[in-house]
């Protein structure tokens, strides 16, 4: 089995920031009623007012005001799956697994064109809430161990946070320039350990991807 993040991996984009986007441009109104909030939000998060989860469940919050969001991903997934990775669709496996920290109701459609299985964080659309932890960094490791998932041949990704899922695997790949280049997981001296516990610690802190 063969497992892959997404956002940056096998998709050469974050799929959360461009639909959100792809939202915006179609529902203009919430340039004025979403956007405004959620600048404030990263502004806050860069000064240290509030921990990065919550700018993330805010942002989030974007998939609420979506009246027509099943109609929307579908036309954005039919605009953007043509972006997905040409390496990855050359190898691609059935029992292929995609984990990714961006919301299952964003990954799973693009997951069920590509006819492969996924994990995804499940975001409540109704009431605004994480219903599981966010699939970053550990926690991809951990549902791989709690679901008893068979041995990995190869793990893909284009984050170091994701090196505890890279040390399940029999090969790990570190993808690089927006999912275009594939190259060997580096060796995990003091320099890169330092990297990656930067990222783990400090990226998202409570279960968000890059």
């Amino acid at each position: 089995m063969n497992v892959y993040d997404f956002d940056g991996t096998i998709f050469p984009s974050d799929c959360s920031i461009g639909f959100c986007i792809w939202c915006m441009n179609r529902h203009p109104k919430l340039w004025f009623t979403f956007a405004p909030k959620a600048i404030r939000n990263i502004i806050r998060k860069n000064r240290g007012k509030i921990p990065e989860y919550v700018m993330q469940r805010e942002f989030f919050g974007y998939l609420m005001l979506i009246d027509d969001f099943d109609v929307q991903i579908e036309r954005y997934w039919d605009k953007n799956e043509k972006r997905i990775a040409k390496w990855y669709l050359a190898q691609k496996r059935p029992d292929d697994l995609i984990i990714s920290a961006s919301p299952m109701c964003i990954i799973e459609p693009i997951a069920k064109r590509l006819g492969v299985k996924f994990m995804a964080t499940d975001y409540n659309r109704k009431y605004g809430v994480f219903l599981n932890n966010m699939m970053y960094a550990q926690e991809k490791a951990q549902y791989i161990i709690d679901h008893g998932f068979p041995m990995i041949d190869n793990f893909y990704s284009d984050s170091l946070a994701d090196t505890p899922l890279a040390l399940c695997a029999e090969k790990a790949h570190l993808v690089k320039k927006k999912a275009s280049v594939v190259v060997d997981w580096p060796e995990l001296d003091e320099k890169t350990l330092n990297k990656v516990h930067k990222k783990v610690d400090t990226g998202w802190n409570q279960h968000i991807d890059e």
